[in-house]
């Protein structure tokens, strides 16, 4: 299987319900970095996984829905703990939403997979998987 990876980053402000996350539970922010790895098992015509460029506009483009937001305030996720893992899986499903609209190019429609990975430190960080 053929990967190329892009990175963008996310700077938000959220809060969780429920006593398993102790301090959390009030508003903070974090700041994350957000890879996108695409793969495929063949390369295309190109010997390319996807056009870096497009792919990396596309993951910006998600990011930027998301960017400078207090999460708790967005109807979408209101009542809703916007946990990493959480978010991983709302950025992969958006971008897996483009690249079935087209806007990665031709070469796109070989894509077999997708992973969102968000550190949110050096020593932490949550990953959501999923088919395309």
């Amino acid at each position: 299987m053929f990967s190329i990876t892009v990175r963008d980053h996310l700077m938000i402000a959220h809060s969780f319900r429920g006593e398993v996350f102790g301090p959390a539970q009030r508003l903070h922010g974090a700041t994350y970095l957000v890879d996108a790895t695409f793969r495929r098992a063949e390369l295309d015509d190109d010997n390319i996984v996807v056009d870096i460029g497009l792919a990396t506009r596309e993951l910006g483009a998600v990011v930027g829905e998301l960017n400078y937001r207090n999460l708790d305030d967005e109807s979408e996720f209101r009542g809703t703990n916007t946990s990493t893992e959480f978010l991983a899986k709302v950025i992969a499903d958006r971008l897996a939403e483009r690249v079935h609209k087209g806007a990665l190019g031709e070469g796109s429609k070989g894509l077999a997979g997708l992973t969102v990975t968000l550190h949110e430190s050096h020593i932490a960080w949550a990953s959501y998987e999923r088919g395309l």
